[in-house]
């Protein structure tokens, strides 16, 4: 597909028309650019439709009601919903979810109260068995979700946590900020020997966001029946040809791990376990998140450039007021 270019952008002026039966106008405070947004730009076969062209793009956002037709709704509250990209949306309240402002600041609830953060839960504790005392590693460990998955397997009584990060300046908040006892710079060096360091008896659970020679390192270090929990593998969104696997994947037979795939819509039952676990953590300071933000709509390609790129240090959002 190749890398995204910020000329396939285009800004616009659209009258909305008002809420009808059933639906909320929303002026959006806050919106997302995430990692599976590269995938929707293609007209390939994937979970979720494609972007359509000459048509404004979708991804959550938080935004204050100002007019309500829809039960459950008045105007004031504050809702997440998928129609991001835009100053104002009018939308069904059943696409709306109200979130509880006293818990943190509305962003939170697209980063570490959001699906980043339910992402992360789920593939720690569901998809990768987590269980006390497991080393874990993490890759793409500085971003939105892994920063989370990291500092969730700490409180929950990991033995030793491993994070790789793009630059010695994400590796040192890995450790400094975030409490991981090891950080690997993948830039720095080769994965494979840089996680055999770090961890030389081995890990229990890779936590996936990167592919590529990071998933062949963890599988080089799985230890007996590991886990690997996949969530993305953005070191090949913008490949132009095919990703050859990992060529130790052999090691299936030997150690007799487990390797899966996941998306966090399958996982909506774990929501509310989520939310009696993560909240208090991030209030207590025992989970930090930590924010890259870009000011205005129309900062939001380059933030999502950007983000695909790795510039962004936690969650990357774009403040629209």
């Amino acid at each position: 597909m190749g890398a995204p270019t910020a000329d396939v952008f285009r800004l616009e002026e659209r009258e909305l028309r008002d809420p009808r039966d059933g639906e909320l106008l929303v002026r959006n405070l806050w919106m997302s650019v995430d990692p599976y947004m590269r995938g929707r730009m293609s007209e390939a076969k994937s979970y979720v439709a494609g972007f359509e062209l000459d048509k404004p793009l979708q991804g959550d956002a938080v935004g204050e009601v100002l007019e309500s037709n829809a039960e459950g709704f008045a105007a004031g509250d504050l809702v997440v919903h998928p129609l991001g990209w835009r100053s104002h949306a009018v939308l069904k309240g059943e696409y709306a979810t109200k979130v509880d402002p006293s818990l943190a600041e509305p962003q939170a609830f697209l980063g570490v109260l959001g699906m980043p953060g339910r992402t992360a839960y789920a593939g720690l504790t569901r998809i990768a068995a987590f269980k006390e005392g497991d080393v874990v590693f993490v890759s793409g460990a500085a971003g939105a979700v892994g920063s989370l998955v990291g500092q969730l397997a700490r409180e929950l009584g990991a033995s030793r946590v491993i994070g790789s990060a793009g630059g010695p300046e994400k590796a040192k908040h890995l450790v400094d900020d975030l409490g991981f006892d090891a950080a690997i710079d993948y830039k720095a060096g080769p994965v494979r020997k840089a996680l055999r360091e770090a961890a030389p008896d081995g890990i229990d659970v890779y936590f996936d966001n990167v592919g590529g020679d990071h998933l062949e390192a963890a599988i080089g270090s799985i230890r007996l029946r590991g886990r690997i929990a996949v969530c993305g593998m953005i070191s090949g969104y913008n490949a132009t040809e095919a990703q050859p696997g990992p060529r130790n994947l052999a090691n299936l037979i030997v150690k007799r791990f487990r390797i899966e795939g996941f998306l966090v819509s399958d996982h909506d039952d774990l929501t509310p376990e989520f939310m009696r676990v993560v909240p208090p953590l991030l209030s207590a300071g025992k989970i930090k998140a930590f924010e890259t933000v870009r000011e205005g709509l129309d900062a939001a390609p380059q933030a999502f450039l950007d983000l695909l790129t790795g510039a962004n240090t936690g969650k990357m959002l774009v403040k629209l007021s």
